[in-house]
């Protein structure tokens, strides 16, 4: 399997479907709704949630429980103030970056449809000279082109919409994949993508796998805290993106080396299990699929940290997506690698027996 190509056609149009669809935190069931149409020949059955976590089941009778997760949500705004000019200024959904929004279009979500308008921000001709002001989140605004409040009303624009930015899926020379929203819904494409492997090759597993595709990841791991409790997993294999660190301005004596191409980024971190993540390693070695390694320090900052520390200790493991411009609204990843982590996972899922506990004690 480590020399055939994963991605198919269709696969490759579910993707770029999945991507193109807003799918800001706490607002993310069109997505999943898109998600669980792809995954639905290929599991079992289906667990969600009040939130919106979505779980594709294969032998849901199981006892033992193993958990393969990405997360669904994308980072946006909320519209927080509109002036009496009919200028509209913004707080985050999340972590968006205010540095990149002046020229951005946005979608802005109410009740009557999408309402578009524009980041606006001074010419560069009325900025004084060596004392400009940069972007900040208290300076940054939107305009619709309405005249005054009362015309952004009678649009259905009002504080609590949510902002989100139209960029669509493209591919930059062959085989970059480049988008927004691929923090994380890459990681819900590959898990998906494993998922379809282990139908089509009639692989029969052991335990109860648990495709999991969380939501509020990007506000503080909120939908895996809550979808945890639910399952209460005894493994879970989390994939997220990481940065890619060799573009201008990053410093890899603080940030570690990883680069898109060179394959999935595999953590070490208190909140992984280090039993699991050797198996991680050696499946790789073993099936010939290329990979590096990144330290984190108190916490990974992913979905791993909710699972591991859930349900009296889960034995979790982290492989990356390593990833170029997070947070913008061109995040570009290796299309090789996103094959590469889906062959990891797969791989992995292939080596775990029903009552392994991971223990470092037996």
């Amino acid at each position: 399997m480590a020399s055939e190509q994963i991605i198919t056609d269709k696969s490759l149009k579910f993707l770029e479907k999945y991507l193109n669809n807003a799918s800001p935190t706490g607002y993310e069931w069109e997505g999943q709704k898109i998600w669980m149409e792809y995954l639905k020949p290929y599991v079992d059955t289906f667990i969600t949630d009040t939130y919106g976590t979505a779980v594709g089941v294969i032998n849901p009778e199981a006892e033992y429980k193993v958990v393969i997760e990405g997360h669904s949500d994308e980072i946006s705004w909320y519209v927080n103030y509109v002036a009496d000019n009919g200028l509209i200024y913004v707080i985050r959904n999340g972590g968006s970056d205010h540095q990149i929004a002046p020229s951005k279009w946005v979608n802005i979500h109410t009740k009557k449809g999408i309402v578009k308008g524009v980041f606006g921000w001074p010419a560069i001709h009325t900025r004084r000279t060596g004392k400009e002001e940069p972007p900040k989140i208290d300076n940054i605004f939107i305009d619709i082109g309405a005249k005054d409040k009362e015309e952004v009303e009678k649009m259905g624009v009002h504080v609590g919409c949510v902002i989100t930015y139209p960029d669509e899926f493209q591919v930059l020379n062959n085989d970059k994949f480049v988008c927004r929203a691929l923090d994380n819904r890459a990681g819900g494409f590959m898990i998906a993508e494993v998922a379809r492997l282990l139908h089509e090759n009639k692989k029969k597993l052991p335990f109860g796998l648990y495709i999991t595709n969380s939501v509020q990841e990007e506000i503080g791991l909120r939908g895996a805290e809550m979808i945890t409790q639910r399952i209460k997993p005894n493994v879970a294999i989390v994939t997220d993106v990481t940065h890619d660190t060799t573009t201008p301005m990053i410093e890899k004596k603080t940030q570690g080396e990883a680069a898109i191409g060179k394959g999935p980024v595999v953590a070490y971190a208190p909140a992984v299990q280090q039993k699991l993540r050797e198996r991680i390693l050696e499946t790789a070695e073993a099936n010939e699929i290329p990979f590096q390694r990144a330290a984190n320090s108190r916490y990974t900052g992913t979905d791993t940290d909710a699972f591991a520390y859930s349900n009296g200790g889960v034995a979790s493991a982290l492989i990356s997506l390593p990833l170029r411009y997070m947070h913008t609204t061109v995040e570009t990843v290796h299309r090789e690698d996103v094959e590469n982590v889906i062959r990891l996972i797969y791989e992995t899922l292939l080596t775990i027996n029903s009552g392994e506990t991971f223990s470092y004690f037996e």
